[in-house]
């Protein structure tokens, strides 16, 4: 494990699907700080494709995937998330930061032994909630959570990934198509709210029309939330709308550039807290969290 300076930090890729060629390893490849050290692939030839367009090495196996470990100083997630999950453990314990996507994991032991390898290592780990670090929204998140007195909040997050007609590359995604909207965007969503309303101390959760679930969420502030997440939504009815009403009135989340400058922004704040060696506020502790309330609100909503 080395610390990130003036060298390049190396971060390699675990995975070679949409969001990997897509985001991950073009936002890897062409940041200034880091040096692409390599893509695993459970397909070869995936690997060898992806590693080539971005002038890096290929790994394949599971001697790939220690080989890639060796050669890195952190890993990047491109995962289900529980394939990613026993990986960064894996990971952890062979002393490379962390990089993870949304969620860490689907179920809380494997959320809990992510942040539990992470904090025994002692590496950084910073998992992608895009929210947090869009340049747009994160700093509007900072202001809204430096204003006393809100009241409530609305968020919806619907997308129309599994409508009629859709063609969408991500719709082929066997694990997104199992847990719904609930998982995938739920962590987007959770993550604006807490660090603005506070943690969540109540959760009520109803599914809704297919995969699309509702929750109301009474915060540590005292103040409310409500909640619509859904991936099966018309073309026209998808979108994302976040909102806070307080004393000073309402704020509304901007719009945001895209999900590779997002992500940028997170290896920026993986490098941070490895130079500095203080966490950031989405570390994998925080991505355990996000699973308990998820594992939580997934077992009410089948239950209603």
């Amino acid at each position: 494990m080395t610390t990130a300076g003036t060298t390049p930090l190396r971060i390699g890729l675990l995975g070679t699907g949409p969001w990997a060629r897509n985001t991950q390893a073009p936002a890897l490849a062409a940041h200034p700080g880091v040096e692409l050290s390599g893509v695993w692939g459970r397909r070869a030839e995936a690997a060898d494709a992806l590693a080539a367009a971005h002038g890096t090495r290929a790994y394949t196996g599971e001697e790939g995937i220690d080989a890639l470990l060796e050669a890195s100083d952190a890993v990047a997630f491109a995962l289900p998330p529980d394939v990613q999950a026993p990986l960064a453990v894996r990971a952890a314990e062979a002393g490379c930061h962390l990089l993870m996507d949304k969620p860490v994991a689907t179920t809380v032991a494997g959320a809990r032994a992510v942040a539990d390898a992470a904090e025994k290592s002692g590496v950084a780990s910073v998992v992608f909630c895009t929210l947090r670090f869009a340049p747009e929204t994160c700093a509007w998140i900072a202001e809204q959570a430096a204003v006393d007195g809100w009241f409530t909040a609305r968020a919806q997050w619907l997308g129309s990934l599994y409508a009629e007609g859709s063609s969408s590359e991500y719709a082929d995604s066997p694990w997104r198509r199992e847990k719904g909207g609930l998982w995938d965007v739920g962590p987007h969503a959770l993550s604006v709210l807490i660090p603005v309303l506070g943690d969540v101390e109540h959760l009520t959760a109803a599914r809704g029309p297919a995969d699309t679930t509702h929750l109301i969420l009474r915060h540590t502030s005292g103040a409310s939330s409500t909640v619509t997440l859904g991936l099966s939504a018309p073309p026209g009815a998808a979108g994302v709308e976040i909102e806070f009403r307080g004393e000073r009135g309402t704020a509304s989340i901007p719009g945001w550039a895209g999900a590779e400058t997002a992500f940028r922004g997170a290896v920026d704040a993986l490098a941070e807290a490895v130079r500095t060696g203080v966490p950031h506020a989405c570390d994998a502790r925080f991505g355990r969290h996000l699973t308990e309330l998820l594992a939580a609100a997934e077992e009410q909503a089948q239950a209603g």
